[in-house]
């Protein structure tokens, strides 16, 4: 997001640094979250897009740097500060993660039963509300095994609503689902954005979906932000990593091949003692 915008990022990102044992995940990364935006963290896969995720909700704490969420920073938060900041936050796994004894409207009034003091009244009335958001009103009464895929992740997107959060977070919504199920879910993601009121992140490496609906886009690989803009200045970009990766090129800074010993010697065992 062009940096001297006067609106206030929901969440910042400052310089983060991460690391898995001896594996650098993040080296230094910024990122920006505005309000009312749909903002797009993507790369190739093993680029940390779901750690990114995971730092934003103070479920991993960052080696070195800061990250603020409307306007505080969250590092040295303790866990019931963190668990506070999160009822504004809703987050739609990849799996769709229901809970598998429980029906479609119990599943969605789960974190109103847990985190509010509603009586069943208002919360038949809200998650009834939240169904008809998502266009299955018509299904509570149904369990997730009998549910598609398409129905289980538009489910598991009213129980993420369903405390009116203000930011919500999307980890590859599009993966595993049928391209007219793809269709629905890039138009549902922005529609509930806009009507809303959101501020969305979503993970993903789908380009085609993900460009269509995202504000801004923020390009990972090799532990850094290598690119960033709209979708239309990241195709246009002159960048070797944009280029590859927003084209879908086998070529590039990315390779195909796992870092590995000289082919030739590797077979022939040469530095083998």
């Amino acid at each position: 997001m062009p940096q001297n915008s006067i609106t206030e990022p929901k969440v910042s990102m400052r310089d983060i640094h991460f690391s898995r044992g001896n594996r650098v995940i993040f080296d230094g990364v910024n990122v920006d979250i505005y309000p009312g935006k749909i903002t797009a963290i993507m790369g190739p896969s093993g680029t940390g897009k779901t750690t990114l995720l995971r730092l934003m909700t103070g479920l991993l704490k960052p080696d070195s740097g800061d990250i603020f969420v409307n306007g505080e920073n969250i590092k040295d938060y303790s866990e019931a500060q963190l668990n506070h900041m999160r009822r504004g936050m809703g987050m739609l796994f990849q799996s769709g993660a229901l809970f598998t004894d429980m029906s479609v409207f119990d599943n969605v009034a789960f974190a109103l039963r847990e985190h509010t003091d509603l009586p069943e009244s208002m919360i038949h009335d809200v998650v009834l509300m939240k169904l008809e958001a998502v266009g299955l009103r018509g299904a509570r009464d149904l369990m997730p095994r009998e549910l598609s895929g398409g129905m289980n992740r538009r489910v598991a997107l009213a129980r993420s609503i369903a405390l009116d959060p203000d930011i919500i977070l999307y980890d590859e919504p599009f993966a595993g689902q049928d391209p007219i199920t793809m269709g629905m879910l890039v138009k549902l993601i922005r529609l509930l954005n806009d009507t809303l009121g959101l501020t969305s992140v979503i993970v993903s490496h789908d380009i085609s979906e993900t460009s269509e609906i995202a504000d801004y886009i923020y390009l990972l690989s090799d532990g850094k932000v290598v690119a960033q803009g709209t979708s239309e200045e990241m195709r246009a970009s002159t960048s070797a990593h944009a280029d590859q990766f927003m084209h879908g090129k086998a070529d590039g800074p990315v390779p195909f091949h796992y870092a590995a010993p000289d082919y030739y010697q590797d077979l022939m065992r040469i530095n083998e003692e």
